[in-house]
C-alpha cells in the first residue's frame, strides 16, 4: 500500500457538538479504497468547459459509460453544460482516457487502471475499457469543493481488484423483482466495482424465465411473474455495458416445488405439487433415476445457454434433505443396484449427469457447497455458504474445496438478507487465515458474493436490504486486506449511501413511503424517531421456521421501514461510550435522551390512530422509560445528583424489559449506549 490508513473516530450524530475539527483522512471518500494512492499538492478546478478525450482502442460502451459519469458529475455540481464534449482521439481534452484495447466482462479480465490528477489535466489509463470504467467511478468519488468551487485533488492512483469474482446474487423466485429493480442494482454494482451478477431464477416459490422449449414452467409455475427472453437479453446487455457478466442459477434437484408444479412427472413422489408460500426447506425433489429428468434439463440448459453467454452455470444443489428419495422404493432399488450408499452419493450421481450436459454446451458447473463430492471435475466452482448459523465452522467448505483442488467463491458471512450490521460482513475476508491453505491453494479462492434472498423483501424494500452494506462488502472484495478500519469505513459508507441515490436506488426513499403509509400521511416525523433506533431482528429470528410471513404478507410494516445499522443508534452508542470515558459532550447526549424520554407520549396519538402500529406500542414506551433511566445516570456521572436508593434494581428491570421487546419483529439498537450510561453511574455491569 502506498499509504497507511489513519484511524478516525467519527460520530455522525446530528447532535454532535459543533466545531469538532478533524484532519482530512487518507482514504477521503473513496470506496473501494484503491491499492495505491499518493496524494499530491494542487487542485484541478472543474469548469464549465470540461472536455473529455478517449484515446486508443476502446470498446464502444466506454463512450456511453463516460457520458453517464459526466452526467452524474453535472448533477453533483449543478453547472456543467450538457452534453460535455466527448471525443475519440481528442488529445487536448482536460480529461484524457486512454485504453489499449477493448475488454470483455469475464473472470480474470484485467480491470486495472491508473489515475493522475494535476492542476492542468486528468489522465486515466487502463489496458481496456473495463479498467477505464472502474477508474471513472474512482474519479467521481474524488470530487471535492471549497469556497472557490468544485475540484479534483492532485493525486496519483494505481489500482486493480484483489479478487476476480466480486458478485451480488439476487433471488427473484421467492419474491419477483421487476426488470427496473435489476437495472438500478446493476448501476449500483458498477459504481462499487462489482463484476458478477448471479441471478437466482428458480426455487420452490417460482420459475422466472420464459422457456419456449418447456413452456409449462413459466406458464404454470410463476404466478404470471417471469422475465421474457427479450428482458433477459436486455439485462445481459445492460450489465455488459457496465462491465458486469451475468450468471444464471436453476436450483436442482432440491428446491424443486416450482419445477414440479409444472412437471409433476419429474418428481420423486407421486403427489400434487404447488408453489411454496412460506419460507423453509421443502421436500419436493427431482427424481435422479428418471431419464426424463435429464431430457428436460437438457432442454432447459440448451435454451438457457443461448440466452446467457456466461461460461458458468449455477445448478444450486443445496438443502436437499432427500426425504422423498427415502420414501421412493424405486429410487432405493436404484441405489442398491448401483452401489450408491446414501443420498449424498445419489446427488453426486445426479450432478455428474448434469455436468455432462453442461459440458456438451461448453459450460462450467457451479453449485452450492453440497455438490462437493469425490469425482466431480476440478473445473467445478464450489459456492461456500454454510457457517455458524448452520452449526458449522466458518469457511469449512471453502478450505475443504480449495484443498481438494476446486475453485471457490465465498458467501458465508455475506448473507445481507439476515440484516446483520455492516461490520459483521466487512470483517469477513474471502481468504482464510494464513496457514490454512498453501500458496497454490490460495489461488483457488476466486472471491465472494453478497447474497440477497428474497423471502422478506419486495421491489419497494429490496434496495434497503442490499445497500449501502453491499458497498462495504464490495470493498472487501476489491481492496487490500489491510483496509479494516471500522470507523473510517462507516464514515465513507455514509457518503456513498447518499451518492447511490443518484443511480435510482430506493434504499433511503422507501422508508419514507412506508412511514407515510403507516401513519396515513400523518405524523411521520415522530414515528421516524422510533424507526431510526430500531433494527429488524437479525439472522433467522425475524421469521423463525418461516411461519410469521408468507409470500403474500404485507411488507410495508414497521420492520420494513427499519434498516440494519440504525445510524442514529450506532452513533449514540459511540457518543455514550465517549462521554463515559471523557465526560465531554454531555449537552448533546442529554438533548437526545430528552427527546427519547418524551417520545412515547408524543407518539401515542399516532399509535392510537393507526392500529397497524400498535405492535410497537410497548417498544416505544420501553425506549422512553430507558431514556429516563439514562438521564438520571447522566446527572450521577456529572456529580449533580446522588444515586437514588432504588435506582439499580429499577434501572436493571427497565433495561432488561427494553431488551426483551421485539415490537413489529424489530429490536432497539440504542440500548448498548443507554446501558453504558447506566452502568457507569452505578459502577457495575447490569445483567
Amino acid at each position: 500500500m502506498k499509504f497507511a490508513i489513519v484511524p478516525t473516530h467519527v460520530f455522525a450524530l446530528v447532535f454532535l457538538l459543533a466545531g469538532a475539527a478533524m484532519a482530512q483522512p487518507q482514504t477521503r471518500n473513496l470506496m473501494p479504497v484503491p491499492q495505491s494512492v499518493d496524494w499530491q499538492q494542487g487542485k484541478f478546478r472543474l469548469t464549465q468547459d470540461l472536455t473529455v478525450g478517449i484515446n486508443g482502442l476502446p470498446h464502444d460502451r466506454l463512450y456511453a459509460y463516460t457520458g453517464r459519469v459526466v452526467q452524474r458529475l453535472s448533477g453533483r455540481t449543478g453547472f456543467l453544460h450538457w452534453p460535455v464534449q466527448i471525443g475519440h482521439q481528442h488529445t487536448q481534452g482536460s480529461l484524457q482516457i486512454t485504453v489499449e484495447q477493448p475488454g470483455t466482462p469475464a473472470l480474470y479480465a484485467d480491470e486495472s487502471y491508473t489515475i493522475s490528477v494535476s492542476e492542468n489535466q486528468i489522465s486515466l489509463r487502463a489496458p481496456n475499457d473495463l479498467g477505464a470504467m472502474r477508474g471513472l467511478e474512482t474519479l467521481l468519488q474524488l470530487l471535492e469543493a471549497d469556497e472557490e468551487g468544485y475540484y479534483f485533488p492532485a493525486v496519483a492512483i494505481q489500482d486493480a481488484p484483489r479478487f476476480p469474482w466480486r458478485g451480488l446474487m439476487l433471488d427473484v423466485s421467492r419474491h419477483f423483482l421487476p426488470i427496473e429493480v435489476i437495472y438500478r442494482n446493476l448501476d449500483a454494482m458498477a459504481a462499487m466495482k462489482l463484476n458478477v451478477f448471479h441471478w437466482h431464477l428458480s426455487d420452490d416459490h417460482g420459475w422466472r424465465v420464459e422457456l419456449r422449449s418447456v413452456p409449462e414452467l413459466h406458464r404454470l409455475a410463476s404466478d404470471g411473474q417471469y422475465y421474457t427472453q427479450e428482458q433477459i437479453r436486455s439485462v445481459i446487455a445492460y450489465a455488459e455495458a457496465r462491465g458486469i457478466w451475468v450468471m444464471p442459477e436453476i436450483d436442482v434437484p432440491g428446491h424443486g416445488s416450482a419445477i414440479l408444479t409444472a412437471l409433476p412427472q419429474l418428481g420423486s413422489k407421486d403427489m400434487e405439487y404447488d408453489l411454496a408460500r412460506n419460507a423453509g426447506i421443502f421436500d419436493p425433489t427431482l427424481d435422479p433415476t428418471n431419464e426424463e429428468v435429464y431430457v428436460v434439463l437438457e432442454k432447459i440448459i440448451a435454451e438457457m445457454v443461448a440466452l446467457f453467454p456466461s461460461p458458468y452455470f449455477h445448478i444450486g444443489g443445496d438443502e436437499n434433505e432427500g426425504h422423498h428419495w427415502d420414501e421412493n422404493p424405486n429410487i432405493q432399488e436404484f441405489m442398491q443396484v448401483n452401489g450408491i450408499e446414501d443420498n449424498h452419493e445419489l446427488q453426486g450421481y445426479f450432478n455428474a449427469r448434469l455436468h455432462k450436459i453442461l459440458a456438451k454446451y461448453d459450460r462450467e458447473m457451479m453449485g452450492w457447497e453440497e455438490i462437493l463430492a469425490e469425482g466431480i471435475p476440478e473445473s467445478t466452482v464450489i459456492h461456500s455458504w454454510r457457517g455458524a448459523n448452520e452449526g458449522l465452522p466458518a469457511k469449512q467448505s471453502l478450505v475443504q474445496a480449495a484443498k481438494a483442488g476446486y475453485p471457490v467463491v465465498l458467501s458465508n458471512g455475506y448473507y445481507i438478507d439476515l440484516m446483520y450490521p455492516t461490520q459483521d460482513h466487512y470483517l469477513v475476508d474471502p481468504m482464510p487465515e494464513k496457514g490454512r491453505l498453501t500458496a497454490e491453494e490460495e489461488k483457488l479462492i476466486l472471491g465472494g458474493e453478497a447474497t440477497m434472498w428474497s423471502e422478506l423483501v419486495t421491489p419497494l424494500t429490496v434496495d434497503s436490504r442490499i445497500w449501502p452494506r453491499t458497498a462495504a462488502i464490495a470493498e472487501r472484495f476489491w481492496s487490500d486486506a489491510s483496509i479494516t478500519d471500522l470507523d473510517d469505513m462507516q464514515r465513507r459508507l455514509k457518503v456513498v449511501s447518499y451518492q447511490l441515490e443518484e443511480l435510482g436506488l430506493q434504499h433511503l426513499h422507501a422508508r419514507e413511503v412506508i412511514l407515510r403509509n403507516l401513519t396515513r400521511n400523518g405524523d411521520v416525523a415522530t414515528l421516524r424517531e422510533l424507526v431510526e433506533v430500531c433494527e429488524p431482528l437479525q439472522g433467522y429470528t425475524r421469521n423463525p421456521l418461516g411461519v410469521y410471513y408468507t409470500v403474500h404478507s404485507p411488507y410495508t410494516l414497521f420492520a420494513d421501514a427499519c434498516m440494519a445499522d440504525a445510524r442514529l443508534a450506532r452513533d449514540f452508542n459511540a457518543a455514550a461510550k465517549d462521554f463515559v470515558a471523557t465526560v465531554k459532550g454531555a449537552e448533546a447526549v442529554i438533548s437526545q435522551l430528552e427527546r427519547w424520554a418524551t417520545l412515547h407520549e408524543r407518539l401515542s396519538p399516532t399509535l392510537a390512530g393507526n392500529p397497524v402500529l400498535l405492535e410497537v406500542k410497548e417498544q416505544s414506551k420501553a425506549l422512553s422509560d430507558a431514556a429516563r433511566m439514562a438521564l438520571i445516570a447522566m446527572d450521577v456521572i456529572s456529580g449533580q445528583k446522588a444515586l437514588p436508593a432504588d435506582y439499580v434494581d429499577q434501572a436493571e428491570h427497565v433495561l432488561n424489559h427494553a431488551a426483551e421487546q421485539e415490537g413489529g419483529r424489530t429490536q432497539l439498537a440504542n440500548l448498548p449506549g443507554l446501558r453504558t450510561l447506566v452502568e457507569a453511574a452505578v459502577g457495575e455491569n447490569l445483567d
